[in-house]
């Protein structure tokens, strides 16, 4: 049960992660003028945009990976990679707004991955808990 938790609170922060890097994505462009009139110029660094790549990757490389052992899905897995694509194509291939949609919809397609595992762990427990022996 303990890890059931561990991949709840996992998915849970995955979600946040990648929904601030989409909304991250999708608005500095918007006010990257403004930002060091606030002292927030760093947020438009590409060491930030790095961070928020390889956290979002660890914290659901993580999750997945122990998910993985209790469920055996790939839908996340699936989903996840797709949302990496998104980000990799956005950073290496896109230019002006290709860029701006692709990575946005990266973030978004990131969470989603955290959300379908979540759901896939509680369908995983509620059908554990009606079939102990699966």
């Amino acid at each position: 049960m303990e890890s059931e938790t561990l991949t709840n609170k996992l998915d849970k922060i995955g979600i946040t992660a990648s929904t601030i890097c989409a909304i991250h994505c999708a608005v500095v462009p918007f006010i990257v003028s403004l930002l060091p009139l606030w002292s927030l110029g760093f947020l438009a660094e590409e060491w930030m945009e790095i961070s928020m790549i390889v956290l979002s990757l660890v914290i659901g490389s993580w999750a997945l990976g122990v998910s993985w052992t209790k469920h055996r899905r790939t839908k996340a897995l699936r989903i996840f990679i797709c949302g990496f694509v998104f980000i990799a194509a956005g950073h290496w291939f896109g230019h002006g707004s290709t860029e701006h949609l692709l990575l946005p919809a990266g973030g978004l397609t990131i969470a989603l991955a955290h959300y379908t595992n979540w759901k896939q762990n509680l369908t995983s427990l509620k059908t554990s808990e009606i079939n102990p022996e699966l």
